[in-house]
């Protein structure tokens, strides 16, 4: 279970797992101050970058938070403040911590941070990294998918969807295999929480597949619809209709 602490800062806060570190430093989310270790790598993950890195508490991935869209042109990782409960690191770990504690496959939160002055504040994230990741998106670029790959991935959003978990942005780099070809779900920056509807999984389901021909599934997977979007579709509802079966739809 995440025991999650707040310690605040000259700055800000941190929200920390308490069972996962101790004596948190606001240093620990300076990318220079992991370079100094012999494992730490870096890559590019939508808006923005990401760190991998070793620590006291193990393999962990730090994020820093940026905008989107045009906006980002004029403010790259500045956030209006609305509230210490409502920055986007706080937020995103809570959700994290609550999807963990309940056994879905997410990076565990250990660390995030928002620094504020006046009216707007930045914001970072720091889980627990996910061992041998590859994203769907690479393994589809690759050719290196089938039917069982498809329906896991099919029975592991229905897991999130009927809990009522709604990714804000589900797509192909968005959802990883670990070493051992278990499915996980990342970022879940804006998720949130909703009475599980068939409207709004719909909508989750549509974005993926978007995603999906976005980085030519069709180009790299010949037989994409009938060897790999449909047996994903097929174990999807398979789930949700053995759930609706047993009454615990939730």
């Amino acid at each position: 279970m995440i025991r999650a602490q707040v310690q605040p800062t000259p700055s800000g806060a941190i929200l920390f797992d308490a069972a996962a570190v101790h004596g948190v430093d606001d240093a620990w989310f300076d990318p220079a101050h992991w370079q100094a270790t012999a494992d730490v790598a870096a890559r590019h993950a939508g808006r923005g970058n990401v760190m991998f890195f070793e620590a006291s508490f193990g393999a962990a991935v730090l994020r820093h938070y940026h905008r989107g869209g045009l906006v980002a042109h004029l403010n790259n990782d500045r956030y209006l403040w609305t509230g210490r409960s409502r920055t986007r690191g706080f937020r995103e770990f809570r959700l994290l911590a609550q999807l963990h504690d309940v056994g879905l496959r997410v990076p565990a939160p250990v660390l995030a941070r928002y620094q504020r002055r006046g009216l707007l504040y930045r914001a970072d994230l720091v889980t627990r990294a996910i061992p041998g990741a590859r994203t769907l998106a690479a393994r589809i670029v690759d050719s290196d998918v089938d039917a069982a790959l498809a329906a896991r991935v099919g029975r592991s959003l229905a897991g999130f969807h009927a809990q009522g978990v709604c990714h804000a942005d589900l797509n192909a780099h968005n959802l990883v295999t670990d070493a051992a070809g278990e499915v996980w779900l990342l970022d879940f920056d804006r998720g949130r929480m909703r009475k599980p509807d068939m409207r709004w999984q719909q909508g989750n389901l549509d974005r993926l597949q978007r995603s999906l021909l976005k980085i030519g599934a069709l180009r790299h997977l010949p037989r994409f619809e009938s060897g790999f979007w449909h047996p994903l579709l097929a174990a999807y509802h398979r789930v949700l209709g053995d759930r609706a079966l047993r009454g615990d739809g939730r």
